[in-house]
C-alpha cells in the first residue's frame, strides 16, 4: 500500500501527532509512505494565471514544486490531508497547494485513479473549528473524485500536544483506533465511488460535451472515453 500525507504546517503539534497515530496503525512492512510538509515542500502562492487550466499543469509557473506532490497523490492508495484550524479554516499553505491542484477537480481534468482511492482528513483546534477544516479538506478530495473519505477532527483545548489533558488524549487514541480499523478494512477491498460522486461526474460529462472554452479539458475527457459513456470506475 502507498500512503501520501500532506502536512499543512511545519511544526509537530496536535494535528501532526494524530497523523502519526494513524500512520502507526495503518502501515506495515510493505507500506510506502510519502510525506510533504508545507510550505517547505510546496509551491508559492497561486498567481491566478489560468495556465494549468488552459495550457496544462506543466505550464504552471510553480510546476516544479507542484508536480512531485501531484504525482505522489496520483500514485497513492490512501491520501491523508492534515491541517490545524486557523480562523475556522485550513492553513494558508495548505490552501495554496489546493489552489494549485484545482485543475484536477472533476470540472476540469480529474485523474482516473482518484475514483478508486481513499482519503482521510485530520484537523485539531485549540478551541473550536476542527470540524469545519475537515469538511473543507474533504471537499477537495470529493472534487478530485476520491471514492471514500473519512474526517477526524479534535478540539483539544490546548495550544500544544504536550498540554493536552491525559483524558483528552485517551479519547483521541480510542477514536483513532476505531477509525483506523475501519479504514484498513476498507482498503482490503476494491473501492468504488458513491452515488453522489457518480452524479456529479455525469453533470461534468454534460458540461464537457458542450465545452467551447477549454479544449485542453475537453480533449482530456475525450481521450479517457468519458464523453461517450465511459467512466473511471
Amino acid at each position: 500500500m502507498k500512503i501520501t500525507l500532506l502536512h499543512g504546517q511545519m511544526h509537530h503539534g496536535s494535528t501532526w501527532h494524530i497523523s502519526r497515530m494513524f500512520l502507526d496503525r495503518l502501515r506495515d512492512d510493505q507500506t510506502e509512505i510519502a510525506e510533504f510538509y508545507l510550505p517547505k515542500d510546496g509551491p508559492d502562492a497561486c498567481v491566478g494565471c489560468f495556465r494549468c487550466f488552459m495550457e496544462g499543469e506543466n505550464h504552471c509557473p510553480h510546476a516544479e514544486a507542484v508536480q512531485p506532490i501531484a504525482q505522489s497523490v496520483e500514485a497513492a492508495d490512501l491520501l491523508i490531508l492534515e491541517s490545524p484550524c486557523y480562523v475556522f479554516g485550513m492553513s494558508g499553505q495548505m490552501k495554496t497547494l489546493m489552489d494549485h491542484l484545482a485543475y484536477r477537480w472533476m470540472v476540469h481534468r480529474p485523474h482516473p485513479d482518484m475514483f478508486s482511492k481513499a482519503g482521510l482528513c485530520i484537523s485539531t483546534a485549540a478551541g473550536m473549528g476542527s470540524g469545519q477544516v475537515t469538511k473543507n479538506l474533504e471537499k477537495q478530495l470529493f472534487y478530485w473524485g476520491v471514492a471514500k473519505t473519512w474526517r477526524f477532527g479534535a478540539n483539544v483545548g490546548a495550544f500544544s500536544w504536550e498540554t493536552v489533558s491525559a483524558k483528552k488524549k485517551e479519547t483521541i487514541e480510542r477514536n483513532v483506533d476505531w477509525m483506523a480499523a475501519r479504514i484498513a478494512k476498507t482498503l482490503e477491498r476494491k473501492i468504488r465511488p458513491d452515488l453522489k460522486t457518480k452524479f456529479i461526474f455525469s453533470i461534468m460529462r454534460l458540461n464537457q460535451k458542450s465545452n467551447q472554452w477549454n479544449p485542453i479539458d475537453k480533449d482530456f475527457w475525450s481521450e479517457q472515453g468519458w464523453l461517450t459513456g465511459g467512466h473511471p470506475w
